[in-house]
């Protein structure tokens, strides 16, 4: 058994710096504005008939515990008639909920479902509560940089000569440069759904941007950041994405009971696929993942009109761009920039990027699939292939 699954809808709150707008918010708060901004934005759709709701959270404790995918569900005002669960595949968190929705949908088991991510990293500083087994050094099954992200980054400019300093400030650069098109554009805002945010001096205020990116950067800045993770290294602040609050959320559903609710098809799930690197450059994880998603697929590199690369730093896009021999500055990439610009709130990025794609789908009716992809702590990468609902027939 097995049946066509859709993206309907996905949204998501305008992203935050850690100590930023939503430093006085709750992570499951945010969540649940977003469930609920997508829900009210899809009225058809009888909550009591949603089968469940998949929740990622890199860091399941305190305000981001307690099963987040239930607790959010119910805070969300969803009948309790309606399940939930949480994920944990780090970065890729908010990722691996729409792909265990969609196994689900495909199998037959499910309708219709939510999925979707949060991360308040200033509540919950990356790798908060960790306690890594003393084997993963002492028997080498990883190695000392593999357990901390930016160290990785700079282990994969070594791999890669050719990525210098320079083109990975320029990478950024043209980051924040698309980032703030797409804002001038309106292309961003259309999808955030207005977050209150309580600052301690300034009391109540709702977020309707992101708070994280810097339209006035030039090369000449990002060239005199400092290295914090090597001396004379060449991972920055500024080709980096930074420590980020944000929730983000997807409807999915089979494409049948799409087409019987009347509901909006944003984007076909083709296929998806996970796959392990060395974890000291997990930034490269996108390649193998990428290869074994298209190999199932029975598609090649060239059949892919759009791609949307989380930005956890730009080596690893270039690194991905470089292995397909794609050029750094190739407009089917990230067209409305990414997490250089607008933050990488680690488990919720996943959907950001389903989001930013069906969008580019919709002015991009000569592009049949899509690619998703991003890079996962200690070793990893996720790939979707998404079909284009739009596609025309005519390929240029």
């Amino acid at each position: 058994m097995s049946r066509s699954v859709v993206l309907v809808d996905a949204v998501r709150t305008p992203f935050g710096k850690s100590g930023g707008m939503y430093a006085g918010t709750r992570a499951d708060d945010l969540m649940v504005r977003a469930i609920r901004g997508l829900l009210d934005r899809n009225p058809q759709v009888d909550h009591s008939t949603i089968d469940d709701v998949a929740i990622a959270a890199a860091t399941q404790t305190g305000d981001q515990g307690m099963n987040i995918g239930r607790s959010a569900a119910l805070l969300a005002g969803l009948p309790d008639t309606v399940p939930g669960y949480s994920i944990d595949r780090w970065c890729a968190g908010a990722m691996t909920a729409v792909t265990t929705i969609a196994g689900a949908i495909a199998f037959g088991s499910n309708d219709i479902a939510i999925a979707g991510g949060v991360e308040h990293m200033g509540n919950h500083p990356i790798g908060e509560g960790l306690d890594p087994n003393p084997r993963y050094l002492a028997e080498k099954i990883v190695e000392q940089d593999a357990l901390a992200m930016g160290a990785t980054a700079e282990r994969l400019h070594d791999r890669f000569p050719t990525i210098t300093k320079e083109r990975a400030d320029k990478y950024a650069l043209n980051s924040q440069i698309k980032t703030a098109q797409a804002y001038e554009a309106g292309l961003l805002q259309r999808d955030l759904i207005p977050t209150a945010a309580r600052s301690a001096e300034l009391g109540w205020t709702i977020a309707t941007v992101d708070e994280p990116p810097r339209p006035q950067t030039t090369m000449e800045g990002l060239a005199g950041l400092k290295t914090p993770f090597r001396p004379a290294g060449r991972v920055t602040a500024g080709n980096s994405s930074g420590l980020n609050d944000g929730a983000t959320a997807a409807l999915l559903a089979s494409e049948d009971k799409a087409k019987e609710l009347g509901l909006t098809i944003k984007a076909r799930l083709v296929t998806y696929a996970f796959a392990g690197v060395a974890p000291e450059v997990m930034g490269y994880g996108p390649v193998p993942s990428t290869i074994k998603a298209l190999a199932q697929a029975g598609l090649t590199i060239e059949d892919i009109g759009l791609f949307e690369i989380n930005e956890a730093f730009a080596v690893q896009v270039l690194a991905f761009l470089e292995h397909f021999g794609i050029a750094d500055d190739d407009s089917r990439v990230n067209p409305f920039g990414g997490a250089i610009a607008v933050g990488h709130p680690l488990a919720s990025s996943g959907v950001r990027l389903m989001l930013n794609l069906a969008r580019s789908f919709e002015t991009h009716p000569e592009v049949r699939y899509g690619l998703t992809t991003m890079c996962i702590g200690l070793g990893m990468g996720g790939s979707v292939i998404w079909e284009n609902p739009h596609f025309n027939g005519q390929v240029k």
